[in-house]
């Protein structure tokens, strides 16, 4: 899928949703560097396991620094990456799979922290780079290959989740709109402080639900995508929290606060209070 790094036997399925995802990253990074004048290397993408992580291998153009790491732990990567260079502009691109079931215990921590980053996250309802396992967004009662008699467990609904947990920046989007989806995604760079872009990004293999989502009007079948309408209070919690109870999938800003400062923010006025001692007071210390 890429001439960039020929050794590598990263692929994608033809169809897949992540090529949309890929395309709308790339023109958010672009536009970004165009508008504030950095270079593209201000960007680190950190990425876990699974088909998005493949992210990092399959970005074309001038490219952004990499990280693919471990299962479920791209979020603690972002806050090392952010804490030693609070500068950079720091974007996780995880899956379903990886995001919200092994790493889902990181959402709340850095929500509270307000950490200063944009994730991005794929949602194909699968584990599709293992062959089509339910995920946490899969749906109760769904037959795949781990469970062969249907899923036991309830789906997540992540964007409830995140809204709950304290997420300061939340937009839904969907991976066969590039260029819409790459406006959100640099409003969540934009934004200062804990942003996630949550995507339905179709598995063309395991779960391919892009009529579903799109919809087919001559056959009947009404898209369960929908506009969040432009006066639509992004700054109220409770206006959000209705509006995602209308069910289906919106697209668009959910919910977006400006009050809370971020993390490094908060590092710097913190580091303000602790002014550091001089000699004598350090050695005043050890005197009984």
């Amino acid at each position: 899928m890429t001439k960039k790094n020929p050794e590598y036997d990263f692929k994608w399925c033809p169809g897949c949703g992540d090529f949309g995802v890929r395309r709308a990253l790339e023109l958010a990074m672009i536009n970004r560097m165009e508008e504030t004048g950095l270079p593209m290397e201000n960007n680190v993408v950190v990425a876990g396991i699974g088909c998005s992580g493949n992210m990092v291998h399959l970005l074309d153009g001038d490219q952004p620094y990499g990280i693919h790491g471990i299962h479920g732990r791209s979020l603690p990567i972002a806050l090392g990456v952010k804490m030693a260079q609070p500068s950079l502009n720091v974007v996780v691109v995880a899956g379903d799979g990886d995001f919200l079931s092994i790493g889902a215990e990181h959402i709340g921590p850095q929500a509270a922290r307000n950490l200063n980053i944009c994730a991005v996250i794929m949602d194909n309802g699968v584990y599709g780079l293992t062959k089509g396992q339910s995920s946490p967004t899969t749906l109760e009662g769904a037959v795949t290959s781990s469970t062969p008699f249907g899923k036991l467990e309830t789906k997540t609904y992540p964007l409830e989740l995140y809204l709950t947990l304290g997420v300061t920046f939340i937009a839904s989007g969907f991976s066969g709109q590039p260029r819409p989806l790459a406006q959100l995604i640099q409003q969540g760079m934009d934004h200062p402080g804990f942003s996630i872009v949550h995507i339905q990004s179709p598995c063309t293999v395991y779960n391919d639900t892009f009529i579903e989502l799109k919809g087919d009007i001559k056959n009947g079948i009404q898209p369960t995508l929908w506009d969040i309408p432009e006066d639509h209070d992004t700054s109220d919690r409770e206006a959000a929290h209705a509006l995602l109870q209308q069910g289906g999938v919106p697209v668009g800003v959910i919910y977006h606060d400006t009050d809370r400062p971020s993390l490094d923010h908060s590092i710097e006025e913190t580091w303000e209070k602790a002014k550091p001692k001089n000699i004598e007071q350090l050695m005043g210390a050890f005197e009984f």
